[in-house]
């Protein structure tokens, strides 16, 4: 079955929104059928939610859990809300662990106990270990579905334990080797057992050294290393070494996905949705948004009290206001370049806190070429119309507010990780208010200097 192409899925959807209008529930079947699951999520991640769950009761059993799988968890949340009992659980008791948690991290508190009431205790038991962990550590993403074998294990014996469990496991391709106390001690891939053709041939003679992280780690932290090593899982122990679960590619790129959500939000000044934008209601779009401009407009008013502080200068060159957006702009974007790319580097694992000394004199080398470039256009424009001495100031301003901006959107989000804040958060909204304040108060030092205001 393959997909179709965005032209068709818009009219799919249209067609899905008119058929439930026209209370024609019956026809709705004929018009999903040919669709794949991510057509499906595409086109209920477009409607309403209170069509959503009549959509997602007449999908097939198999295919609507993994619609439900590839959904957001917010609107997995809101769809459970839409469906009925019966259904809930069937599709609760089918999902992984981890998807579980997910999951209930978006109900109230009484639906949440209900669903693990209705589980069975072994795969109760399983949830509450993923529950048991810090909100964005990895123990909070990890699978607790796995299959482990012994270092004594001869290969034909592997191959059988892996087998045996291999509707259980999240994964297969990667397989722990522990001791007899649970500690992890190797890995040892499945291709290496397949073409291992010697029944003597032991998994000690396989194995090699694994990748771990512990449970308590940062969720992104560790889904990076799992996307830098480009594992197909990423192995988590707790504080004694002892295997707890294991990461996915699938699991890391997709917590991978949603910090990337987060901080391209946060560098915009304002909060990530953390669910499909049709599928936001507009109230929610405006409380991402409304906090930040509240911050950013409060910010703003220092801008003006420099405005005001210099307003005799002004008065005796009104020519001087004309140059103020270009300063200020050019400042603020100066800023956001370089905090965006060391809030990306750190993301990366490229810089670390303790690097700010480095970071503080590249920035500052960089700001001061930038600065030396623009300035020297500067000089020569504003020469040609306004006379040398107001080229002067605009050359003088734009090397001072380049090497400024560079210098303090490169320190801020190595300060705000050193504070346990998020980078993104001190990134450009910030910086640009800070630094058209600092701007302007340069500006107007170097006229009053160069011209004699």
């Amino acid at each position: 079955m393959t997909g179709v192409g965005d032209l068709d899925l818009d009219r799919t959807t249209a067609t899905v929104e008119r058929t439930l209008r026209e209370q024609r529930v019956a026809d709705l079947a004929g018009v999903l059928a040919p669709l794949t699951v991510p057509d499906v999520v595409a086109v209920l991640e477009r409607l309403p939610g209170r069509d959503r769950a009549v959509v997602y009761r007449l999908l097939p059993k198999e295919q609507a859990l993994e619609v439900f799988e590839a959904l957001d968890p917010t609107l997995q949340g809101e769809l459970v809300r839409g469906l009925q009992d019966e259904d809930v659980a069937g599709v609760f008791a089918r999902l992984g662990p981890d998807d579980r948690v997910s999951l209930l991290d978006e109900l109230p508190a009484t639906v949440a106990s209900r669903l693990l009431r209705g589980l069975v205790p072994a795969e109760r038991e399983l949830t509450a270990v993923v529950l048991g962990y810090p909100a964005r550590s990895i123990g909070r993403r990890m699978s607790p579905g796995y299959v482990t074998v012994h270092p004594g294990d001869t290969v034909p014996e592997a191959l059988a334990r892996v087998r045996s469990r291999i509707d259980d496991a999240e994964t297969v391709y990667t397989v722990p080797v522990v001791d007899d106390g649970r500690r992890l001690v190797g890995v040892v891939s499945l291709r290496d057992l397949m073409r291992s053709e010697p029944t003597s041939v032991r998994v000690e003679d396989l194995m090699r050294a694994p990748y771990a992280v512990p449970a308590a780690s940062d969720a992104e932290a560790a889904a990076r290393r799992c996307a830098d090593l480009k594992l197909l899982a990423l192995l988590v122990v707790d504080e004694e070494e002892r295997l707890v679960g294991i990461l996915t590619v699938d699991d890391a790129l997709r917590i991978l996905e949603e910090a990337e959500s987060e901080d391209q939000a946060r560098i915009g000044g304002s909060e990530p949705l953390r669910r499909p934008y049709l599928a936001t209601p507009v109230r929610a779009v405006v409380r991402s948004r409304v906090v930040w401009l509240l911050v950013l407009g409060v910010g703003a008013t220092l801008t003006v009290r420099v405005l005001e502080a210099f307003e005799a200068t002004i008065a005796q060159m009104v020519v001087l206001s004309v140059f103020i957006p270009l300063l200020i702009g050019t400042g603020g974007n100066t800023g956001n370049q370089a905090a965006t790319t060391i809030t990306r580097a750190l993301a990366l694992g490229d810089v670390r806190p303790r690097d700010v000394g480095r970071v503080l004199a590249r920035e500052a080398r960089t700001g001061a070429s930038l600065g030396l470039v623009l300035g020297a256009a500067g000089f020569v424009l504003a020469s040609l119309f306004y006379g040398a001495a107001v080229g002067a100031v605009i050359g003088i301003t734009l090397l001072a507010v380049c090497t400024l901006a560079a210098a303090v959107g490169g320190v801020m989000p190595l300060a705000a990780r050193r504070l346990g804040a998020d980078p993104a958060v001190f990134s450009n909204p910030f910086i640009t208010t800070f630094v058209d304040a600092a701007g302007l108060v340069i500006y107007f030092l170097v006229a009053r200097a160069v011209l004699g205001l």
